[in-house]
């Protein structure tokens, strides 16, 4: 990490440095130290990065899908290669477990490499609609801002579709966790995309993001990030009337049908729910169980939590890691507070929370029972590790507490009767379910109903995202 040239920005095909002369330092949430401080550009090098987006953009969309595969490859390669170093730096900028990052934070992008690559013939295919050829072209320009909890998958997410679609962009990450987005860098200076059509500009969301939004020369935003953040980005982005791409989070449920396994049903609910500190977007952070097995619901979650404890997240054996910032922390705090003042009651973790870690944004995970189906705990997203259960009488009002929330990204229906499952997993207002344990696929189109976004990743629909549709009349 030390020899990452964290105080340049890459534009151009080249490192070069910036116009801003502030810095944004990076903390270490375990430890609380700075490991890094990158530049905190403004919009003039946000501008600058656009216009050398520009210039690269009428050579790469004119690339056959040869180059472009090949593009993916060799950026598949790179990752490979260097997976372990990505792993680490993910875990010290924002936390996560380190087998958790090994297997997730870096293993993940190859997956969704793959999936593109599988994808990208049938994703830029053209077909024949009575007399009309329909074509699809590059958007053009895009503008990738990209999130802390996942930072190497959600920048490898767009820069993958954005580049088998034959785009040209520019990627912001968070100013919490950019460290991994140079290593990315660094791989891709490598292996051989003409210059300008990745380039990399650090900053903060209110500066440089905004400017990456409003930016007249940029024709789409691809943005990852919390639900207030992406109004504000849709209506900034409306001044251009530019399309944009928004995931905006979830507050995703396990719903646990009375014939299901409730034993191996409940520990992947509760093991969903803690995944990366509760820092996911579709964490399925509630556990929706029939009335008559809550009890036994409630025994199994205070087994599957008791191995949560939290601790330092370069150990191989930790499972809980602290929060990516001390503002997170207060604000899953917060929710806490207002859960214990709601009436709710906490069944698990308890005794957790004192044997948290001096230094470090530490939260101790906890399960909630009699949560009301109108509270804040049941309907908001948290992004901790706090699951609330609640419990049903018959499948009707089990699908009506699944879709009580403003969000619609995911979810998971369990079953002993698989098309049973599937069908109830059909009524629920959300992008992707997981059926028995079924596991992700990052070639599926993923994205989500109501106000959890606009907009699909990965795979071919992932691609078709950056790009535009065009009909040629043609004669006779």
């Amino acid at each position: 990490m030390n020899s990452l040239p964290l105080r340049s920005i890459y534009v151009g095909g080249r490192w070069t440095a910036p116009r801003a002369t502030g810095t944004i330092a990076v903390e270490n949430p375990a430890t609380q130290r700075i490991i890094g401080e990158v530049p905190d550009c403004g919009s003039e090098d946000v501008w600058t990065a656009v216009d050398a987006a520009r210039r690269a953009l009428p050579g790469w969309a004119a690339a056959g899908i040869e180059e472009r595969a090949a593009a993916l490859s060799a950026l598949r390669e790179g990752l490979v290669k260097r997976q372990d170093e990505l792993a680490e730096t993910v875990t010290r900028e924002m936390g996560s477990p380190i087998t958790f990052s090994r297997r997730v934070q870096a293993g993940l992008p190859v997956r969704v490499l793959d999936g593109f690559l599988a994808e990208l013939a049938a994703a830029t295919a053209e077909e024949r609609v009575g007399h009309s050829l329909v074509v699809r072209e590059p958007v053009g320009v895009v503008g990738a801002i990209t999130p802390w909890n996942y930072p190497l998958h959600q920048a490898v997410a767009k820069i993958g579709a954005a580049v088998g679609a034959g785009c040209a962009l520019v990627l912001k990450p968070s100013e919490l966790a950019p460290l991994s987005s140079y290593l990315l860098a660094e791989i891709i200076d490598g292996i051989g995309l003409p210059p300008g059509v990745f380039n990399l500009v650090p900053g903060r969301g209110a500066t440089a993001g905004v400017a990456l939004t409003v930016d007249d020369g940029v024709d789409l935003v691809s943005f990852t990030g919390s639900l207030e953040t992406g109004r504000a980005v849709g209506a900034a982005a409306a001044r251009t009337v530019k399309k944009t791409s928004l995931e905006l989070g979830g507050k995703s449920a396990t719903l646990v049908l009375p014939d299901a396994d409730l034993v191996t049903a409940v520990e992947d609910g509760v093991r969903g729910a803690l995944l990366n500190a509760g820092q996911t977007c579709t964490a399925r952070t509630r556990l929706l169980v029939p009335r008559a097995r809550l009890d036994e619901a409630l025994d199994v979650a205070r087994a599957v939590v008791a191995d949560y404890v939290p601790g330092d997240p370069e150990d191989p054996a930790t499972l809980l890691g602290p929060l990516a910032s001390a503002g997170q922390r207060e604000r899953v705090l917060a929710h806490v507070a207002q859960a214990a003042r709601s009436g709710a009651r906490q069944v698990a973790g308890q005794d957790l929370a004192n044997g948290l870690p001096h230094t470090g944004h530490y939260v101790a995970p906890s399960v909630w029972a009699d949560v009301a189906p109108s509270s804040p705990l049941a309907r908001e997203e948290v992004f901790g590790p706090v699951l609330a259960v609640l419990a049903y009488d018959g499948e009707d009002e089990a699908v009506s507490l699944a879709n009580r929330t403003d969000y619609g990204l995911a979810a998971s229906v369990w079953s002993a009767d698989q098309d049973r499952a599937v069908a109830v997993a059909r009524r629920l207002r959300v992008g992707q379910v997981d059926v028995n344990g079924a596991k992700f696929n990052a070639a599926a189109p993923f994205g989500g109903y109501k106000q959890s976004g606009v907009g699909r990743e990965l795979g071919r629909h992932g691609i078709q995202e950056f790009q535009e549709v065009k009909s040629l009349q043609l004669p006779g």
